[in-house]
């Protein structure tokens, strides 16, 4: 059966650094590409690429979202990294505050301080940036009526348990965990810390109730690193 690795490439989340890794140990077998989101799942697409590209063993993507994808013959290893919540908006903030790109987000963050940007992010609508963006993309993977955070707690346990679902602040321990999921399959794989599109620097103090805000609006993503954590 053939084995490959699906990255869920979240932004700001070391993703940019464990691709760098993917590139490193497979070459041109590392492939990315980008989806259409709407309707919050893609997943027939990610299948169509997954055999459109026979020969390719990583598989990156920012836009990925639907439940993982189980191709007739192909074994998914599904990888994806979480972040503190909070620190991921600050360090979007900043990337975007820099880039060199004409996207809402990116001359919204040069036009507003760090309290204007995330609130003009939260009021947008539909806009999940800023609100339990890591729950939204995982419960994505669960489809269902049951409330989202519980929905991304089943997709997190199945990342978990097929493949590797880290933290960015134990960015090593992931690479570890990744490194004995697929050294049976890939024996010449390893995986060392690397850090790639790292945005440095510090947001001004924030406001008591920005600080309130920022808590609300992610509640559920500090749960779900919460768990995540404790299972080790």
């Amino acid at each position: 059966m053939r084995t490959i690795i699906l990255h869920y490439h979240l932004f700001k989340n070391a993703g940019t650094s464990l691709d760098s890794i993917l590139k490193d140990n497979f070459g041109p077998a590392w492939v990315t590409n980008e989806f259409p989101m709407a309707g919050n799942d893609n997943t027939g697409q990610v299948e169509a690429w997954i055999a459109q590209n026979p020969s390719a063993i990583a598989f990156s993507s920012h836009t990925m979202v639907g439940p993982i994808p189980s191709p007739t013959g192909v074994h998914v290893v599904p990888v994806m990294m979480l972040r503190d919540p909070i620190a991921r908006i600050r360090s979007a903030y900043r990337f975007e505050r820099k880039q060199d790109a004409d996207t809402w987000g990116a001359q919204l963050a040069k036009e507003h301080d760090f309290e204007g940007y995330v609130r003009a992010r939260l009021e947008r609508n539909g806009d999940r940036q800023c609100r339990n963006f890591q729950t939204s993309r995982l419960a994505s993977m669960a489809p269902g009526p049951e409330p989202e955070l519980e929905r991304a707690l089943v997709a997190a346990k199945q990342l978990h348990m097929t493949g590797m679902i880290g933290l960015v602040d134990g960015f090593g321990d992931a690479l570890a965990t990744l490194q004995r999921r697929v050294k049976p399959v890939f024996p010449a794989f390893e995986a060392s810390v690397t850090h790639k599109n790292v945005s440095s620097g510090t947001s001004a103090s924030d406001t008591a109730a920005l600080d309130e805000l920022l808590y609300e609006s992610n509640h559920d993503d500090i749960e779900l690193l919460s768990a995540v954590a404790s299972w080790g």
